[in-house]
């Protein structure tokens, strides 16, 4: 079974996450930010993935430590759930639309972490998240998955619409990055190791 849990606590944060890679999309998330909540559900939904997430942290102060803590246990979450990574497609792709906007995520499963973010200029807020902090959330996860992760927006308006179509296009494609491939015996690497 591919599935780990991890917790972190630090003077500023408490995130507890629990990832199923080989699920069926079924999730729990309470982040305290109920947009951050929606997104992760989209994409657990989208990625096929069983994903526990509870979070709270100091938001009276800001939202950028519990966002990026969450991206922070999110990918050692995943990293620890591939374990070896044997047998993996290693590489996925999504576009995905969203009303009017269009969303294009890659990922490479490669052991180094690397982090590409094209989006519409960051500034603006949903509710009273700053959008911005998503490029931080996305940053801390593409590290501790140790992923290359390169997202796009190809264009859109609303930003609830891009955000939601950048989620999704994640979720399938780390569900396409983390498929086994039928025949592949140890890890999709001539290094022998990923």
């Amino acid at each position: 079974m591919r599935k780990a849990r991890i917790e972190r606590k630090t003077n500023e944060t408490d995130v507890s996450v629990e990832i199923k890679i080989d699920g069926k999309g079924e999730h729990e998330i309470n982040t305290s930010i109920p947009f951050v909540d929606h997104m992760l559900s989209l994409m657990a939904h989208h990625g096929l993935f069983d994903l526990q997430v509870k979070a709270t942290g100091d938001i009276e102060v800001d939202y950028h430590h519990l966002m990026e803590d969450i991206g922070i246990t999110i990918g050692s979450a995943l990293n620890k759930a591939l374990g070896e990574k044997e047998g993996i497609r290693r590489y996925g792709f999504a576009r995905i639309p969203m009303d009017e906007s269009l969303a294009e995520v890659v990922i490479d499963l490669s052991g180094r972490s690397y982090l590409i973010y094209k989006t519409p200029p960051s500034k603006g807020s949903l509710r009273d998240l700053p959008v911005a902090l998503f490029e931080d959330f996305f940053r801390a996860l593409s590290t501790h998955a140790m992923m290359n992760l390169h997202i796009t927006v190809q264009y859109g308006r609303d930003l609830h619409h891009i955000y939601e179509s950048i989620f999704k296009a994640f979720g399938r494609a780390l569900n396409d990055a983390t498929a086994m491939e039928g025949g592949r015996k140890g890890v999709p690497s001539t290094k022998g190791k990923l």
